[in-house]
């Protein structure tokens, strides 16, 4: 199986198997008659089950390439490297994939819809693969918790944000009903203080 790597800001998914084969090149070479190594065995006559293993691995690692490949292509912005496989020696010398891993970014983001942005994009490339591992899902769990933090702290803000714009109409609301009341008592008092011209003069005609 893949050793899974994760650090602090870094988790790996992965796709592994569990094929019981030659591990290894000694492995591999201790079983075959003195003076044959990897590159003679390719050669060599295979028994009808050394075919088969050796069928059995090349669909296996065409399996494994496949799915990592999907993590790559549907990971833009989240993956933090390339594939990294782990491999095993068939009967015929050669090197098959068995397991692999992509390293995906799952830090948190200082804005809250840069978490929900990254938390989709994380699950979307956890789950691209059609077979995704259980590693896989492990991933697209810690993506969904970060998308789900980011639409909770966005709703926090904009929650904020209403009430900030809110207080504000109020006080704006007041300060216009005060000018108008300004104004009135300003328009009441020049009335009251204007002077009133009363004429005292006649006029007689003869």
């Amino acid at each position: 199986m893949a050793s899974l790597g994760i650090s602090l800001r870094t988790v790996g998914i992965s796709q592994a198997t569990g094929v019981q084969i030659p591990a290894t090149r000694d492995q591999l070479e201790g079983t075959l008659p003195k003076g044959e190594g990897t590159q003679a065995t390719a050669t060599r006559q295979l028994t009808a089950e050394q075919l088969r293993i050796v069928r059995e691995l090349q669909a296996i690692d065409r399996r494994v390439r496949e799915h990592e490949a999907a993590h790559l292509r549907a990971g833009r912005g989240v993956v933090t490297s390339g594939a990294n496989f782990n491999y095993v020696y068939g009967p015929d010398g050669r090197q098959y994939a068995v397991s692999g891993e992509v390293g995906i970014d799952t830090s948190p983001e200082r804005k809250p819809e840069a978490n929900i942005d990254k938390g989709e994009r994380i699950q979307a490339a956890a789950l691209a693969p059609r077979d995704p591992s259980e590693q896989d899902y492990r991933v697209a769990a810690v993506g969904a918790q970060l998308e789900s933090r980011g639409r909770a702290d966005l709703a926090v803000q904009q929650a904020e944000q209403r009430a900030v714009e809110a207080e504000q109409g109020r006080a704006e609301r007041e300060r216009l009903r005060e000018e108008a009341s300004s104004a009135v008592r300003a328009a009441a008092v020049r009335a009251y203080a204007s002077p009133v011209t009363v004429s005292n003069s006649f006029s007689v005609f003869a």
